[in-house]
């Protein structure tokens, strides 16, 4: 099977990783009998041209849509959807349809789909600094509605009253040109489960997210800073990793998720489990990704860490084929 990776300046903010990791795929992936061709796309028209001169089977994309922004996600408004225009040619690609992945980097958007077919989301409200917020509860948790990896979270997320609400929901408009969600603040643990394959095939994987209390600030919150740089540690939860997982596959179901995501959950103040995030594009940076660690928990190899990141890569582009007919 012929791999077009699609990247490009957005690649790292939005999808799997910067160049460096883009090649670790590549190789990954010519590793695993599926040769790949990076395609790096800084327009749409790069990227039209890149579709139209063909010579691939199927198309891998560390790009939700073609931006130059390489800071932050954003909400795409405007710009081209990969997945639209791969749907429109009928040509196959890895991962969940567009309008599923829309509705991943709209967290708001997120949870509501989650909420309305029975999934277990926190309280969330989409606020901007016009806004009424009288029916917020407190503590409350302020984040972009529409970035990844911990962007945007500080020691200042947790707010406790309206005047700090408000202060941080400004400070998110200004930095990152959207509105914040805001949700009850969960307290507990946090786990992160990788969904692979679909129909039978699938299987759900649930880690432990841990970080040395030290590192922390106030409160027990995931900040940007503590993410790879080797602070957070993946490892097998010594419990509830069923109900993690099983969780998973119901938001996974929810939002038909195809292939290959991550989705994170944390438990709130009364113990429950509810999902934080699903992940479209999760992160492959060989041996320090949530997902390439993940795998390693749950499959192993006598060979290493790297054999098992190859049997990564190659289980997401079969996955994607498998639903093509694609051998």
């Amino acid at each position: 099977m012929r791999v077009l990776l699609l990247t490009g300046p957005g690649g790292d903010a939005q999808g799997w990783g910067d160049m460096s990791v883009t090649k670790s795929v590549a190789d990954a992936a010519a590793a695993a009998g599926h040769p790949a061709r990076i395609a790096f796309v800084e327009t749409e028209q790069d990227f039209l041209r890149i579709i139209d001169e063909g010579g691939f089977d199927i198309v891998w994309s560390a790009l939700y849509y073609i931006t130059p922004n390489e800071k932050f996600i954003g909400r795409g408004e405007g710009g081209m959807w990969v997945a639209d225009v791969l749907d429109g040619r009928g040509i196959p690609y890895i991962g969940s349809n567009s309008q599923t992945m829309k509705d991943m980097i709209d967290k708001f958007k997120t949870h509501e789909t989650l909420a309305s077919r029975g999934v277990s989301v926190p309280a969330h409200h989409l606020v901007r600094s016009t806004d009424d917020v009288s029916a917020i509860r407190y503590p409350a948790f302020v984040k972009p509605m529409g970035e990844s990896r911990s962007v945007g979270i500080n020691d200042h997320s947790v707010v406790g009253d309206a005047d700090e609400l408000m202060r941080q929901v400004t400070w998110i408009e200004r930095e990152f040109h959207q509105a914040a969600l805001v949700e009850d603040f969960m307290p507990g643990d946090e786990f992160t489960t990788l969904v692979l394959g679909n129909g039978e095939t699938r299987q759900c994987l649930a880690g432990l997210v841990s970080v040395d209390p030290k590192y922390y600030g106030t409160h027990k919150v995931l900040r940007a800073e503590l993410r790879g740089v080797g602070l957070t540690k993946i490892s097998k939860p010594p419990e509830r990793g069923d109900e993690a997982a099983e969780l998973a596959v119901q938001a996974a179901d929810a939002m038909r998720c195809l292939d290959h995501v991550r989705i994170d959950i944390k438990t709130d103040a009364a113990g429950t489990l509810r999902i934080m995030e699903v992940n479209g594009i999760p992160g492959l940076k060989p041996l320090k990704s949530w997902a390439p660690q993940i795998y390693t928990l749950y499959f192993p190899s006598p060979e290493g860490e790297m054999t098992d990141y190859r049997n990564l890569v190659r289980t997401v582009i079969e996955s994607g084929g498998s639903r093509y007919g694609i051998r």
